[in-house]
């Protein structure tokens, strides 16, 4: 298997308030666990800039400018209670976007079998028309839409495991039968959505998992809903919305996965990825905010990538 990672200096400089869980030390810490020696095959590209027009397939125009003119000189500004922007959060946002889609391009073309994109920020909070929950636009969103229209494919499943749901992705394809959203996450939590007859176009599986559970749980949602929703409809790509944050010791959740949770979840996906996508699958950072916590379990996820 040949495993790419994506990420660049310019994530570090989109900023937040001090003592804010989405900080660019999220980042640091998982550079510095991929110093190991078991990384070494990993093939590392600088992410390239996006193209602004690529935001247009999951947000209007009126948004994206909207997100624009929010961006400060200097200082901070703030888009929701939990949501601030610096001078370099476009650059970095956009870059985001443009490693999620230079990786869409990767397993089409056969660069790589896989890719992990290494960014901030995340992105699936980011509704149609809303910047929300640390997120400006939803990278998973636009490169499942750049994977139809820029490689013709039909069928595209998200698959979601970060422990808040991902509100964005399944408002942006709430009436679209051909992407499949796939979510689990703790529930109640932010953002209050993602029951089970959340159910879209039935293009949406919510599996949400109660306060204090844990690996078995989990692996249940797995196994009696993902999977098999995974396996009826037969994607051509699959894309993780990788967060980490349903680790036990993460501050901001209640799951108590361990690494060789998010470890096996891969594997079950990328058997899938195996049987219809020819090994297709591209994995974004989202979540994770006990630093220990996230950049093992990411390293974890990176090497199941690499080992197949």
């Amino acid at each position: 298997m040949v495993t790419r990672l994506y990420t660049h200096p310019i994530y570090l400089e989109h900023l937040t308030p001090a003592g804010h869980p989405e900080r660019p030390d999220r980042l640091r810490a998982l550079s510095k666990v991929l110093e190991d020696s078991a990384f070494d095959a990993l093939d590392r590209v600088q992410s390239p800039m996006g193209d602004e027009s690529t935001i247009l397939y999951a947000h209007p125009e009126t948004f994206r400018e909207r997100v624009r003119i929010m961006i400060p000189e200097e200082g901070m500004t703030r888009v929701d209670s939990d949501t601030t922007v610096s001078p370099k959060s476009w650059q970095a946002a956009l870059t985001a976007i443009g490693a999620a889609n230079a990786a869409v391009d990767d397993v089409f073309d056969g660069s790589a079998d896989n890719v992990f994109v290494a960014s901030r920020p995340p992105g699936h909070h980011a509704e149609r028309d809303k910047a929300m929950g640390f997120c400006l636009f939803n990278s998973a969103a636009i490169a499942a839409r750049h994977a139809q229209k820029a490689h013709g494919i039909e069928r595209v499943a998200i698959v979601d495991w970060d422990v808040h749901h991902g509100n964005g992705t399944q408002d942006i394809f709430w009436e679209d039968p051909s992407v499949l959203y796939c979510s689990t996450h703790q529930m109640p939590l932010y953002p209050g959505t993602g029951a089970k007859d959340e159910t879209g176009a039935g293009n949406i599986i919510n599996a949400p998992l109660s306060p204090q559970t844990g690996s078995d749980h989990f692996r249940e949602a797995f196994n009696t809903r993902i999977l098999p929703a995974i396996d009826a409809f037969r994607p051509e790509l699959i894309i993780i919305s990788a967060g980490f944050d349903a680790h036990h010791r993460d501050p901001l959740a209640e799951i108590n996965l361990n690494e060789d949770d998010f470890d096996w979840a891969t594997g079950a996906l990328m058997e899938r990825a195996g049987s219809y996508a020819s090994n297709r699958l591209v994995s974004l950072l989202e979540g994770g905010y006990d630093l220990k916590g996230m950049s093992l379990s990411a390293g974890a996820h990176i090497r199941r990538l690499m080992g197949g």
